[in-house]
């Protein structure tokens, strides 16, 4: 890890010094987080895709990570997720990894399967399951699964408890996936362990009370993951990094101390970092949920692990602007910041903020084609001031 270097400009802000996992180098510590937008058709990207996920790598992020992509058609949390379970929906996400690579980001993608979270509406279709009674968009509907036949809410479908084949199957499509996704150009993984998903399922005992070899005590519960971890570094080159989301905490008596423990397990089999966010195993996410929280407030749960767990962090979660994220990074709370709203609101977020902490003056963390011009923007004083005095 770089604490920041020193340039004929001076010294570099932390959160614009790259960052090492190991065969990764991202250009800022600047993460692009992965945010569902539901465009898919039948799991393949298309251009809404490409101009989504290329314009944060225009930007100047470091890591532009995709949406979840689902590596089971029976893992779809809904009807446009997109998708891995399928060599065909490789050739438009290796397009897609090839732009953010070419613009000097970091591309990576977000492994999921919904479990018993699957046959949801989009959020601002109403959150809740869908309609089962007839089908949806023009497809029947796909099985409900999870660790054990406990509905995530009232009023949700009962997963069909999965059998030992089908948990060995889920297993091997998340290792399959992997696959795909080096194909494709991907350099980064993170495999989505938090927000109530099967990975996340399968930990806790709210909806795990299975009592074979993948339930009971808290170490059956953690080996449908570490057992994924395992089958996807068999796919997963050596030198390409591994990260993962974790509920740090959730409202079901899962405690930061648990997500150490996990952590420290997780690094033993080949995780080189973990993403801290929180809840969403039995109600929707602080941040889905439109709850009212203060800025950064999943960040301690990043310092929290980072120092227990000896292990690289993502914070997230209302990181709103420069100057707190180069915080977060220069006081050793976090390795990277992971950035969501803010990206959908200003893609070219890292390259204001490289303005703002005064990496550069010339716009070169954009791209020349932006660049050159923008340089060359001059506006006279007395414009300036007609301006300021008129807003």
């Amino acid at each position: 890890m770089s604490d920041g270097r020193r340039d004929e400009a001076g010294p570099v802000p932390h959160l614009f010094s790259p960052l090492c996992v190991r065969g990764v180098t991202l250009r800022n510590r600047v993460v692009v987080s992965p945010m569902a937008t539901y465009r898919a058709q039948d799991g393949v990207a298309n251009d809404w895709h490409l101009a989504h996920f290329g314009k944060f790598a225009l930007g100047g992020a470091g890591l532009v990570f995709t949406e979840a992509i689902k590596v089971d058609s029976r893992g779809l949390g809904t009807v446009g997720d997109m998708g891995l379970w399928d060599d065909a929906q490789v050739p438009a996400l290796a397009r897609i990894a090839r732009f953010v690579r070419s613009q000097g980001a970091v591309a990576g993608v977000q492994l999921n399967h919904a479990g018993r979270k699957a046959g949801t509406s989009r959020p601002w279709e109403g959150f809740g399951p869908l309609d089962r009674s007839r089908p949806v968009e023009g497809r029947e509907h796909w099985p409900v699964l999870g660790p054990s036949a406990i509905p995530f809410m009232e009023g949700w479908p009962v997963p069909e408890a999965m059998s030992e084949a089908q948990v060995r199957e889920a297993i091997a499509a998340f290792g399959q996936a992997a696959r795909r996704a080096d194909e494709a150009g991907f350099q980064v993984i993170e495999l989505h362990g938090a927000h109530g998903y099967l990975l996340h399922q399968f930990l806790s005992p709210a909806s795990n009370q299975r009592t074979d070899r993948w339930g009971g005590s808290a170490e059956k519960r953690m080996r449908f993951v570490l057992e994924v971890v395992d089958e996807v570094r068999r796919h997963w080159p050596a030198d390409k990094a591994l990260f993962y989301r974790i509920a740090s905490q959730d409202d079901a008596g899962w405690t930061l101390d648990d997500s150490v423990s996990l952590a420290r397990r997780l690094a033993a089999v080949g995780v080189d970092a973990i993403d801290c966010s929180a809840g969403g195993i039995s109600g929707r996410t602080a941040t889905a949920g439109g709850a009212e929280r203060p800025a950064g407030f999943q960040v301690p749960f990043a310092e929290y692990i980072r120092r227990e767990a000896d292990m690289p962090t993502l914070a997230v979660g209302l990181i709103l602007d420069a100057v707190q994220a180069q915080e977060v990074i220069a006081e050793g709370r976090a390795d990277m910041v992971a950035i969501g709203r803010e990206m959908l609101y200003d893609p070219f977020w890292a390259a204001h903020a490289a303005r703002t902490l005064g990496v550069e003056s010339t716009f070169e963390h954009l791209p020349l084609e932006y660049s050159w011009w923008l340089a060359r923007r001059k506006v006279s004083p007395a414009s300036e001031r007609i301006v300021n005095e008129n807003p």
